[in-house]
């Protein structure tokens, strides 16, 4: 069931929204056909009454033999007279409580109300076929038609039953007047004025209904992307305090965070840079005495030692820099950075080749950017021999795939490689060199950039190393 709602929070309010207002449209419009029925059997018992009111006048003014042709002139559908039908309840007595009692009490009210109290009326509401296009004529000159006794008779068809009032009235003089009023058939017409406004107002409303929830979860989509933004550039521009205040108080802590992380970087950053100025005055001092020794290997290793010294603080420093740069993004080059690389590379004689080219500048940090390639670039020329550098360029991507032809990583090792410090055993010996940062910095300068760093091995032998940076990144 779970499956079935939508994923996003924009989804899931519109589905509210509508769902809510059509059934509230359904359940209305269901009760306007109820009460619009109900006022069609109304308005034709009202005329049925007034039209059973003037007859019992006309027949109260007639003798016996008069009735029967006054009867035999105006029982006609949807209104038939009977002189000669048995009572079809005890006067008086009431019925269960029910619709049809309710309406057979409202019917005989609006007989009384064009008649007056004088005479008894006895009503009862029947389900009955329609009546039949053409009717017999029973005893006494009633017309046979659906009802039982005079009225009875099988000409009509069986199918959907409609209302009938059967009423019956005494005359002063004993006389028994049947009279049973058929009432039209309650077809399901479709009221299209109402249908039509109904679709314009829920038109209306569904689309106040997606202005507002987009509205509405607008501060929560900047928040998500600005989020996301912080985890690759912790120098991004604050957010926005404004708007409602649930929504000011939101981006006021997530700014205040931002500050603090900010400041703490900077602060762990200047402490690094500090402790490594403050490294030089005794590291020179030891160069200075190492150079004093006597024992030739024991200098070398010596000064191997404050060598590598000097290079993890290097890296470390770095590192930060690179995770935390301020550096503004521009339009960049990315052949001409790469051509670079390749000639510094090739005056030391490492071998890089290059296959295809940017199609258009990216836009990017330049000196991260550089840092991030030629960390990459180094390490398949330290470990592979050479370098071979495919660009593949489209409207969505830059990807920039590194190859060398080295002993490759372990698949075990491939995630762990990216930790800082990290410096593997065996296939790619620590006697090469290195701090365990270069790819850590590589990975960082690529996710600042909103892309990715991936490294695999190909069957064939020799290591991938595939940077993909968005061409939507700033």
């Amino acid at each position: 069931m779970m499956r079935l709602l939508p994923r996003s929070l924009f989804s899931r309010l519109v589905l509210v929204l509508l769902g809510g207002l059509v059934v509230a449209q359904l359940l209305s419009f269901a009760i306007h056909m109820q009460e619009r029925g109900e006022l069609l059997l109304q308005s034709g018992g009202m005329q049925s009454a007034q039209r059973v009111a003037d007859i019992v006048k006309l027949l109260e003014s007639s003798s016996p033999v008069e009735r029967r042709k006054i009867v035999k002139v105006l029982s006609a559908p949807p209104l038939l007279v009977s002189l000669d039908q048995g009572p079809i309840a005890p006067s008086g007595q009431a019925g269960p409580a029910g619709p049809a009692s309710v309406r057979a009490a409202l019917f005989a009210t609006m007989i009384r109300r064009f008649l007056g109290d004088q005479w008894p009326i006895d009503v009862i509401v029947a389900d009955v076929a329609p009546l039949a296009p053409a009717y017999g004529r029973g005893p006494g000159g009633a017309v046979q038609g659906p009802m039982h006794g005079p009225f009875g008779g099988a000409m009509h068809s069986p199918a959907q039953p409609r209302l009938s009032f059967v009423s019956q009235i005494r005359l002063h003089d004993g006389a028994l007047v049947t009279f049973d009023a058929r009432q039209p058939e309650q077809k399901a017409d479709w009221p299209y004025r109402m249908l039509l406004s109904l679709a314009v107002l829920l038109t209306a409303v569904v689309a106040l209904s997606l202005v507002a929830v987009h509205w509405a979860i607008r501060p929560l989509n900047a928040l998500a992307d600005a989020a996301d933004e912080l985890g690759r550039n912790i120098h991004r521009p604050p957010m926005e305090e404004s708007g409602p205040v649930e929504v000011v108080r939101a981006a006021r802590a997530f700014n205040t965070m931002q500050a603090r992380l900010t400041a703490y970087l900077s602060e762990r950053t200047s402490v690094l840079a500090a402790m490594s100025h403050d490294l030089k005055t005794p590291v020179t001092r030891l160069r200075l005495r190492a150079e004093l020794l006597g024992d030739p290997q024991l200098r070398l290793k010596f000064t191997r030692d404050l060598e590598e010294m000097e290079a993890m603080v290097a890296a470390t420093l770095d590192f930060l820099r690179g995770s935390g740069s301020p550096e503004a993004a521009q339009p960049l080059d990315m052949t001409a950075l790469l051509e670079s690389l390749q000639a510094d590379l090739s005056e030391v004689g490492s071998h890089v080749s290059i296959k295809g080219r940017p199609l258009r500048p990216y836009t990017g940090r330049p000196a991260a950017l550089k840092r991030c390639l030629r960390n990459l670039v180094e390490n398949a020329v330290k470990y592979g021999k050479s370098a071979f550098i495919e660009v593949d360029d489209n409207d969505d991507r830059l990807q920039i795939l590194i190859r060398d032809q080295g002993p490759g990583i372990p698949e075990t090792e491939l995630k762990r490689v990216f930790e800082p410090f990290y410096r593997m055993e065996g296939s790619r010996s620590r006697d090469t060199g290195g701090t365990g940062l270069g790819l850590t910095i590589a990975k960082s300068i690529a996710e600042l950039h909103g892309g990715r760093l991936t490294l695999e091995n190909r069957a064939a032998g020799g290591l991938d190393a595939r940077l993909s940076l968005p061409r939507t990144s700033t």
